[in-house]
């Protein structure tokens, strides 16, 4: 946050202030000392005050060289256009190099079907063999091969502020169906169409709902488990880069309620609550243990 900013900070001001903090960002329209004219945002007759504006990376601040308010023009009622000027390197990247690896879904051998489609391709690409050869490297390359080639592949595309890990076939058809019903009903917007929409919408939020109950279920059951671990570093990791996304950003707070900027005093504030959640002791067993006295002194 710079020095030039107007008037004083209210709650909404200080919510801004913490996501910059937070992700390591800067308020750019506080940095440039600029008239006061140039500087509020919004104005409704004797009222002005600074609402709007434009946050970057601290470490593209040096690459801006001016921000204002541009007078006279407005793009929301009574709100006005803030503007700055930036010098940015723009490199093109390949299209090879941003593309993410495609990996087998080796999640379908959970169905039984695929496992024994799987299981005969296998057998077949192995010339019928039931005991694997000697040759590691080959077997595991006709195995990788059949696998591809029966479970398929992922797109190799980043999905994008989405939490798809649960979905499943059934899932993904009634969503197929619903957007064609959405066109369809754009194109002819008859009562029949719509209904039929609806009535889309409703199995969908169905069979979403049965697909996440399902698959968490699963996910809980593998962490009680020693296979579980792997899952468990994965959501570790996830939750860790989901953080540091400012589509996903989680604010972390210390007891006095000062935001936490550094990696270090984040992973420390969750140690303190992790320790102080795991040695609490909860009502059931304050109850119960103040039933035993009670039983004790009775006697």
């Amino acid at each position: 946050m710079g020095k030039f900013g107007v008037k004083e900070r209210n709650l909404e001001g200080q919510t801004v202030v913490d996501f910059a903090k937070r992700m390591d960002m800067g308020v750019v329209n506080t940095y440039f000392q600029e008239r006061e004219e140039h500087r509020v945002t919004y104005k409704s007759g004797s009222r002005s005050t600074q609402v709007d504006y434009i946050l970057c990376r601290r470490g593209n601040l040096k690459e801006i060289s001016d921000c204002k308010v541009v007078v006279g023009e407005s793009v929301a009622r009574q709100h006005r256009m803030v503007v700055c000027r930036m010098t940015l390197m723009v490199c093109k990247k390949k299209r090879s190099e941003i593309e993410i690896e495609k990996k087998t879904k080796w999640w379908k051998l959970k169905k039984e079907e695929c496992c024994e489609e799987f299981r005969q391709k296998l057998r077949q690409a192995l010339g019928g063999q039931v005991v694997l050869p000697d040759d590691w490297e080959t077997t595991a390359e006709v195995i990788r091969e059949t696998g591809r080639k029966v479970l398929g592949v992922s797109s190799g595309r980043r999905k994008e502020d989405k939490e798809t890990w649960w979905w499943n076939e059934e899932v993904q058809d009634s969503i197929q169906k619903k957007r064609l019903a959405k066109k369809k009903w754009d194109m002819d917007r008859t009562e029949k169409n719509r209904q039929e929409y609806k009535e889309l919408q409703r199995r969908v939020k169905r069979e979403v709902s049965k697909a996440k109950e399902k698959a968490y279920d699963e996910l809980y059951t593998r962490l009680d488990a020693r296979e579980g671990e792997k899952d468990l570093y994965r959501l570790a990791r996830q939750r860790d880069r989901d953080g540091k996304d400012v589509q996903q950003v989680r604010v972390n707070k210390d007891r006095d309620g000062r935001v936490l900027t550094s990696e270090e005093s984040v992973q420390r504030r969750w140690k303190e609550y992790f320790e102080e959640l795991m040695n609490e002791e909860n009502e059931r067993g304050k109850k119960s243990r103040r039933g035993e006295l009670c039983g004790t002194e009775s006697r």
